[in-house]
């Protein structure tokens, strides 16, 4: 059948089981929008604030869901504030396709109204861009992008079509979508040495990155742990794939880990990452990271084997198919010893926190109380996201989503939208500071226009509380530009766009104001406030070894 260009980006859409889109409508993408109005009752439009919404709310979908999000955007400005929540997606391997329209083929290249190169723009930042100049390849180049965005190590892909593509038309046949291909690098050598490495272990400890979770390895990382008589710790990005209630969970490893995690690997005989990239944030000084250990490093992706941390074995493939053919032939281990010691860190070093007045890591904990562990949380950047990441006991994948490698701040709002749109039977929860839902509060007004009942928390406490944290301890109290001590008032702000809102500023308040938002069924704004020099610990100085790790205490008696 003959369809316009517009016609066949919908039934791509479709195609590909696509249910939900987010974007904002302008000139050059005018045509999609008017085929998506014709199937309004197949795909269901998220209009956003802003296009970095959009991108964000995409990622959260996808995220929290495992499908592939999908972001829309006009020409110009439109396509290039997706660039942030594109950059987003590329650094945590989120699959989305966004999808932006450009100025006619004849105008491209000659500086026209809201010509922009996004494709040229992007190029560093997703795993593949199109610029589709001729309708007779739009569909095949649509059915490329989704391919690209889940297959291996997903990501992000962008599809700009020029406008008069968007009208010309050609003949269209419906097309089942293919399967996502498993990458398969490794040999059954590379999984023997794997299993004998773990043999030979007598303090092994497992690593789990966000691999884990995109992967879908839950069960067969807890069976690891189970044959291996191991600890095992997680990154920002590998929350929920080992229960926050097991025993061997020993939380968090990295600048803001807990002692138990960052001194267990320092002390270890075998690190197994999985699904790990070695981040910055976790290793601190990599000459002298894990440097006891040997190091085994299981990912899908080639390319990070070996690129930060040098590996005594490594296989590369699909962590959930390689774990079960390494479950399948390792025989039960026991470290009785190994795992004494490491229950003697645990509970030597827990984590804590002043409960003599209000703070976010009570609020975190009475969230997690009251929602039994099963909400689903989306943080932006800062001290909160890592009290998000310490005191809710994440059991299940999916269920954290926060900006782990480009650290946006202002993600969090966007995320929990889309979060709450491909997951609608559950709590959906953002946990913000002040200065991070400064920068994108207006997506309020999303979720007040399609009343989307998530449950916005602000932690306020008048500063930028990450990096007054650092001015603290490292810049002798030069707190420059940290400040946000003003006249902003957060609850009028959320009911000035349509949501509730309630202010906590004592312990005994919290209860009730989580329990109103979440019967409410109606987007609501907690504004919690704190005060301005609570801190994150444990800690780890940039630079310095995970060894290095300190907490209050120790901070304390060092002076």
């Amino acid at each position: 059948m003959q369809l316009t260009g517009a016609e066949i980006v919908v039934e791509c859409l479709k195609e590909q089981g696509v249910d939900t889109v987010f974007g904002y409508p302008g000139g050059t993408i005018l045509n999609v929008y008017d085929a998506l109005y014709k199937h309004s009752d197949e795909i269901n439009h998220i209009l956003t604030s802003h296009e970095q919404g959009a991108a964000h709310a995409a990622d959260g979908y996808a995220r929290a869901t495992g499908k592939v999000g999908v972001c829309l955007a006009t020409s110009g400005p439109g396509a290039t504030n997706l660039v942030t929540g594109i950059a987003t997606a590329y650094m945590d391997s989120v699959p989305m396709v966004a999808i932006t329209c450009n100025v006619n083929l004849p105008l491209l290249g000659k500086d026209s109204f809201q010509e922009v190169d996004i494709a040229g723009v992007t190029m560093p930042i997703t795993k593949h861009g199109y610029i589709v100049k001729d309708v007779n390849i739009l569909a095949d180049t649509l059915r490329k992008a989704f391919a690209i965005a889940k297959t291996g190590r997903p990501g992000p892909v962008l599809v700009d079509i020029t406008k008069d593509v968007t009208a010309n038309k050609c003949e269209f046949e419906a097309v089942a979508p293919a399967a996502a291909e498993v990458s398969c690098k490794y040999t059954q050598d590379d999984i023997v040495k794997a299993v004998e490495l773990m043999k030979a272990s007598k303090k092994p400890y497992i690593y789990v990155g966000g691999g884990a979770v995109i992967s879908g390895a839950k069960e067969e990382v807890r069976k690891l742990a189970e044959l291996l008589d191991a600890p095992v710790c997680d990154t920002l990005m590998g929350k929920g794939v080992m229960d926050g209630h097991n025993d061997a969970y020993t939380g968090m490893i990295g600048m803001h880990g807990t002692k138990t995690s960052n001194l267990g690997v320092s002390d270890c005989d075998l690190l197994i990452a999985l699904g790990a990239r070695f981040s910055d944030r976790v290793v601190g000084n990599a000459a002298k990271f894990a440097s006891g250990a040997k190091i085994l490093h299981i990912d899908i992706d080639a390319a990070e084997i070996n690129k930060n941390i040098r590996t005594d074995a490594f296989v590369v493939g699909d962590l959930k198919e390689i774990l079960q053919k390494i479950n399948e032939q390792l025989p039960k281990q026991e470290h009785s010893e190994w795992m004494a010691h490491i229950k003697e860190l645990k509970e030597k070093y827990p984590l804590n926190y002043d409960k003599n007045g209000l703070s976010c890591p009570f609020v975190i904990e009475e969230i997690d109380r009251l929602t039994e562990g099963k909400a689903v949380i989306t943080t932006d950047v800062g001290q909160h996201q890592m009290w998000a990441a310490q005191y809710y006991k994440y059991s299940e994948p999916r269920t954290f989503l926060s900006s782990g490698g480009l650290g946006t701040m202002g993600y969090g709002l966007g995320a929990c939208i889309g979060a709450k749109m491909g997951n609608p039977d559950k709590i959906c929860i953002n946990i913000a500071g002040d200065g991070c839902f400064r920068m994108n509060m207006n997506e309020l007004a999303t979720a007040s226009r399609y009343q989307i009942p998530i449950i916005q928390v602000v932690i306020n406490n008048h500063v930028l509380g990450m990096v007054r944290q650092w001015q603290t301890l490292f810049y002798d109290k030069r707190y420059s530009q940290t400040v946000l001590d003003d006249g902003v008032d957060f609850c009028m702000v959320a009911k000035g766009l349509g949501c509730e809102a309630i202010r906590v500023t004592k312990k005994e308040e919290v209860e009730d104001a989580i329990k109103t938002a979440i019967s409410l069924k109606k987007p609501v704004l907690i504004e919690c406030v704190i005060p301005e020099d609570d801190k994150v610990f444990p800690m780890v100085p940039a630079g310095a070894p995970i060894s290095d790790v300190f907490d209050a205490k120790d901070l304390e008696e060092s002076k």
